[in-house]
């Protein structure tokens, strides 16, 4: 069994204290609504994946700046996570409900708003236009992302081609842009800087294509996720394309037929089921561990990094984690 993601982060465990404190400070407000929905969204921590790879990546120098850059990185992430369950009209998030369930959907893009508000008066306080730059890019491949999932959602005949670059843009700009982050942070050349934002793309690339499978076949009760949201949504991930692409023309038009139709438990096993015979499950796993193998191998080429083998775990983790 692979290490946890605490182990992992475990030599900028200070870092994280640090970057903990400032969270809290920058949600701290004088409206009780936006209190609330501050205390119900950030009860439940997530995997902090953004901030320690900003971390790990930064090393030991110490800088301000990158405890900046690690909140400004969650509060982008948590924001494109309010807009995404309102496009998703996800019930659950983190193991608890989501700010659209338990409010409505204009409470969650309004508050995904305040929080990128947030984001970037931090990144304003780094003073480092370096920062600004690398950060204001991937938010905008973040939401040109989503909105090319929109428009392909619902496309049966989508193409791998498709599906990666959405999920390249989606998810693995922001864990570049932590990767290169961290390395501002410590005054990285140009070419390292490169190299390590190269290494977060593959690795974001990695966990997406993981969190693909595990909405497919994941146990609920370790994601804290419902099983199944990209079918509701229309949204054909990789597992999919797969076998539409091998698993027979007959199989295909029996299976798109479910996701037209209103959700039910015995569909979702029917889909499951044709992903499995088809090759899908098997080939999206040998995809995601290809993009693992990938980050490890450009980590492995950066010159004076201090906690290569810490980076290293964390790619071996994006493929092997159950949620």
């Amino acid at each position: 069994m692979g290490k946890s993601i605490d182990s992992i982060f475990s030599p900028v465990s200070d870092k994280i204290s640090k970057y903990e404190a400032l969270l809290k400070q920058s949600l701290v407000t004088d409206s009780p609504f936006i209190y609330d929905i501050t205390s119900h969204l950030f009860s439940r921590a997530g995997k902090g994946l953004r901030p320690g790879l900003i971390f790990l990546s930064a090393g030991r120098h110490e800088s301000s700046n990158a405890v900046y850059a690690a909140v400004a990185i969650e509060l982008i992430h948590v924001a494109t996570l309010l807009h995404d369950d309102v496009v998703d009209q996800s019930e659950m998030r983190r193991g608890i409900e989501s700010v659209n369930h338990r409010w409505n959907n204009l409470v969650s893009v309004l508050m995904g708003d305040y929080l990128f508000a947030k984001s970037f008066g931090l990144l304003v306080k780094s003073n480092s236009q370096k920062l600004l730059d690398i950060f204001s890019a991937a938010t905008e491949r973040v939401a040109t992302g989503e909105l090319n999932q929109v428009y392909f959602t619902g496309n049966f005949d989508l193409q791998e081609s498709d599906y990666l670059r959405v999920i390249s843009d989606k998810t693995a700009s922001l864990l570049g842009c932590a990767a290169e982050a961290g390395m501002i942070c410590r005054d990285g050349d140009s070419k390292t800087m490169e190299a390590m934002r190269k290494f977060g793309e593959y690795l974001g690339m990695a966990f997406q294509i993981t969190d693909d499978l595990l909405d497919l076949i994941g146990e609920p009760t370790k994601t804290g996720k419902q099983l199944g949201s990209d079918i509701r949504e229309g949204w054909v991930t990789l597992p999919l394309i797969y076998a539409f692409q091998n698993g027979g023309r007959g199989h295909k038009s029996e299976i798109v037929k479910f996701y037209k139709e209103p959700f039910a438990p015995e569909a979702f096993e029917s889909v499951v089921n044709f992903v499995k015979e088809s090759g899908g499950i098997e080939y999206a796993d040998m995809k995601a561990r290809a993009y693992s193998e990938m980050a490890k191998e450009a980590v492995a080429g950066i010159p004076g990094i201090d906690y290569r083998d810490y980076l290293i775990e964390l790619a071996d983790f994006a493929v092997t984690r159950e949620k």
